[in-house]
């Protein structure tokens, strides 16, 4: 299982994140996505620690604490959902205005 770690401040590194959750047990692995134009933090990440009890120790005692000037949101990672190809049409797909509609792709 893993752990979605929200609201981050883009200066935060993979270090950073593996220090402040060492102190609830053994970090497996962190993820720090990052924008594909930019290269800069996407203001999320994945952490994965050893056993499901010290995921658990770390989402109660991180979830809402502030860390970087920044109030974290820590929860168990859901299952990432398979989205369908855009098609244009804008923000719900119906033409009526409201979301940049017609530009095709991803923005």
């Amino acid at each position: 299982m893993s752990i979605y770690v929200g609201n981050l401040s883009y200066q935060v590194t993979e270090e950073d994140l593996k220090m402040a959750f060492s102190e609830y047990g053994k970090v497996s692995r962190v993820q720090l996505p990052t924008d594909r134009e930019t290269g800069r933090p996407r203001g999320f990440a994945f952490v994965e620690m050893e056993n499901e009890s010290q995921e658990t120790a770390a989402i109660e005692a991180l979830d809402g604490a502030e860390w970087m000037g920044r109030d974290l949101k820590v929860n168990k990672a859901k299952p990432r959902e398979e989205r369908s190809p855009s098609r244009g049409g804008g923000w719900g797909g119906n033409n009526r205005g409201g979301g940049g509609g017609g530009r095709g792709g991803r923005y």
